[in-house]
């Protein structure tokens, strides 16, 4: 009895932990090629979102997941494990909870660029899947849905693009309430 009363009680936790999903609106990316192979990217989270299942209202803890995981954590290093001098930030803007990520690379690869042959076009995958990002406009051109890749001129240093994570409706919420308690 005692087995199947903590079995349940851990479902019902990971029922809780898994009721929201945490998420941004858009997404803007600007790379700054320094040299011919390096330079500095930046990643501007616009909007930071709970996006709940049902009428669970989870922002505080996918607030606390922002801090736990992104801002103190380690999620931002692991997906750029050869980036370097990492820096990261939350802050509002326009009544939104904004946040940015700055890195430096002496690889393309290491902010998942790639430049064919050293030379010519730079190019930056979008993943198209259904829960994922999705081109909205970039400075370069966008190959369309069966080739979901942004290219830019090999001469060009600064190559920017901005993606669409989650469209908002009745079942998003801003954490800027979250990040507001925190600031006091």
């Amino acid at each position: 009895m005692k087995k199947n009363g903590i079995k349940l009680l851990a479902l019902a936790f990971f029922a809780f932990l898994l009721s929201s999903c945490l998420t941004v609106e858009k997404k803007e990316y600007k790379w700054e090629i320094t040299g011919p192979n390096s330079g500095t990217l930046t990643i501007t989270y616009i909007n930071i979102l709970s996006d709940m299942d049902d009428t669970l209202d989870v922002s505080g803890e996918d607030f606390e997941e922002v801090l736990s995981s992104y801002l103190y954590g380690t999620y931002i290093d692991d997906h750029f494990p050869m980036a370097k001098n990492i820096e990261k930030r939350l802050f509002a803007k326009d009544n939104q909870l904004w946040g940015e990520v700055i890195m430096e690379f002496d690889d393309l690869q290491a902010v998942h660029l790639y430049q064919h042959e050293k030379k010519g076009s730079y190019m930056f995958c979008v993943n198209t899947a259904a829960d994922t990002e999705s081109y909205e406009e970039s400075s370069g051109e966008f190959g369309g849905d069966y080739m979901p890749v942004v290219f830019w001129n090999g001469k060009d240093k600064d190559l920017t693009l901005t993606t669409l994570v989650q469209e908002l409706d009745e079942s998003t919420l801003s954490l800027i309430g979250e990040y507001y308690k925190w600031k006091e």
